[in-house]
């Protein structure tokens, strides 16, 4: 396996749901089950078996966490609370053959974790390939590679990950996880949010139609539907693929719990009918947390912070647990100083961060896009006049306020503060939206391109779910080819702007530049598609700009 470090140590809601809002985008610039489902086809369970593969996660210079789920008998489905305590026994090696064991332990699978177990494992050498296992009544699970982080004070020239987001399993294959997996030179895999998707069977299909059925078949709301549901996407033999090759990074979104969640509902959730908002996210974060391999630093939380050498640390945020409500689009409200989308600790946390980190580039895991998108027949410079005349928002009529556009008092104090302590070199990495965009991020949007640019941001589009050619249902590339050049007109800190295809991205870093090469899918639908290089863009050291670049790494 090739490394890439090469390094010398030293609640509802009257406003629209997302899909509504992306419609009304598309419009303006067009104009301008069962339980047992979740076990793969055919499978029998007579002895412990681990149908839902390994994965390893939250890679530290000494460490990385090691999950897996043991079905131990055949009833013993995700979500049922079924089955008997089972002996989970763990081994890390250095080699694929595991003839050099460095370290190995045991676990107990409980139905009271949906029969799943993470091994925090330290005491290991930093940036280190290693392959480790799960054993159980006599069964091995299939052996998976995994990679801890370099040294703190490492000098570090290199880092590769992959980057995905957006995963809806009745939209398509994950032909993206498969490609990411065939690379071979990944140090870690971002996985931006939307990991699963919460709607009822039919409800967020591909175009209307379910490609291929997920379980439970109505929408998840207990714990046990959403086991189920994690259970189902394990299944995935693209997604175990890519697990079994290199640690995953996450954090959630929405759908993790529901359409738009806010700290005190979400647009898909009907307080009452479907239980309590406390319940259903209480349910949600804890199945999250059985069936990822993710280290929260704060109990609750996915915002953490890891460090890869001198090169790069990564601040990874949570978007949904402490926001405030939507506002409505054109709402003046957005610009409400009272309303977060990060929470007073965590804006505190991460300003402290930024400011106090000695690497050459801050990246951020962020699930929602930060830098502005308005539309309009208005610019952004001549708009704001007129906005403040009529107490609309300060920096454009945002056209998805579940953005950062929604929150522009938490926008403003941040990228405030990158200005005014002079901190460079910080690169947002970005999913929800569905599309692929390289921006600047304008500290005064509506001054752009003489004002400055605090800092830059790679968003990346859906694996599998619906974006703009598809909710009009028009062949792809029609709605980007005339939505793109309007969106820019209008918002000239984005270089760039796909929204029609489905993909993934590779982020590579070195010492002088942050460069993100596009892929796209060429079938969705289609369990073979194929993938191909579309666009690569870079910002390079010191310019808290982007700029276009004509070769993948």
């Amino acid at each position: 396996m090739t490394s890439r470090y090469r390094a010398t140590e030293g609640v509802n809601s009257p406003f629209p749901r997302r899909r509504t809002v992306v419609k009304a985008a598309a419009a303006t610039a067009v104009l301008a089950g069962p339980l047992v489902a979740a076990l793969p086809a055919g499978a029998t369970t007579e002895a412990p078996a681990f149908l839902h593969g390994v994965a390893s996660g939250d890679p530290l210079p000494d460490g990385v966490l090691l999950w897996t789920r043991v079905t131990p008998t055949a009833e013993a489905v995700p979500g049922s609370g079924l089955g008997a305590d089972t002996k989970v026994s763990w081994t890390v090696a250095t080699d694929k053959a595991f003839t050099n064991i460095v370290a190995k332990g045991s676990l107990t699978a409980t139905a009271a974790s949906d029969h799943t177990v993470k091994a925090d494992i330290r005491g290991l050498a930093p940036a280190t390939d290693y392959f480790f296992r799960f054993s159980a009544g006599g069964t091995d699970s299939p052996a998976a590679r995994t990679r801890t982080a370099p040294a703190a004070d490492a000098n570090v020239t290199g880092l590769r990950f992959g980057v995905v987001t957006c995963a809806n399993w009745e939209a398509g294959y994950f032909s993206s996880y498969r490609h990411l997996a065939a690379r071979g030179d990944l140090d870690a895999w971002l996985h931006l949010g939307d990991y699963i998707y919460e709607y009822k069977s039919g409800e967020y299909a591909a175009r209307g139609t379910v490609v291929r059925p997920h379980a439970p078949l109505n929408e998840i709301i207990t714990l046990a539907d959403y086991r189920t549901r994690h259970g189902r996407y394990k299944t995935d033999p693209d997604l175990q693929a890519l697990h079994l090759k290199a640690p995953v990074i996450a954090i959630w979104d929405d759908h993790e719990f529901a359409d738009n969640a806010w700290s005190g509902g979400a647009v898909n959730h009907t307080e009452g009918a479907e239980g309590t908002w406390t319940a259903r996210q209480a349910a949600a974060k804890q199945a999250y947390f059985e069936w990822m391999p993710v280290r929260p630093a704060i109990a609750g939380t996915t915002y953490r912070r890891l460090r890869f050498g001198k090169l790069a640390d990564l601040s990874l945020l949570d978007l949904r647990s402490f926001r405030s409500q939507q506002a409505s689009s054109g709402s003046g409200s957005v610009d409400d100083p009272d309303r977060t989308i990060t929470g007073r600790a965590q804006l505190d946390w991460l300003k402290a961060g930024l400011k106090a980190s000695d690497t050459k580039w801050r990246l951020v895991g962020n699930s929602v896009m930060i830098a502005p998108f308005v539309i309009g027949s208005l610019t952004a410079d001549l708009l704001k006049p007129l906005a403040k005349l009529l107490d609309l928002p300060q920096d454009g009529i945002g056209v998805n306020t579940d953005q950062w556009d929604g929150y522009t008092d938490d926008r403003r104090e941040l990228l405030a503060h990158l200005r005014s302590n002079a901190i460079g070199n910080t690169v947002f990495l970005t999913g929800d939206i569905h599309m692929s965009w390289a921006n600047d991020v304008p500290v005064d949007a509506g001054t752009y391109p003489l004002s400055a640019s605090a800092a830059t941001e790679f968003v990346i589009t859906s694996v599998t779910s619906d974006n703009l050619d598809d909710i009009v249902k028009v062949p792809e590339g029609t709605v980007s080819a005339l939505a793109a050049p309007l969106i820019q007109l209008a918002n000239r800190h984005v270089h760039w702007v796909d929204t029609d295809r489905h993909g993934y991205g590779v982020l590579d870093i070195t010492a002088d530049r942050a460069q993100m090469d596009y892929y796209v899918l060429s079938d969705r639908t289609s369990a073979t598609a194929t993938s191909s290089w579309e666009r690569s863009y870079r910002t390079r050291s010191g310019t808290q700009k982007v700029e276009r670049t004509y070769d993948p790494v």
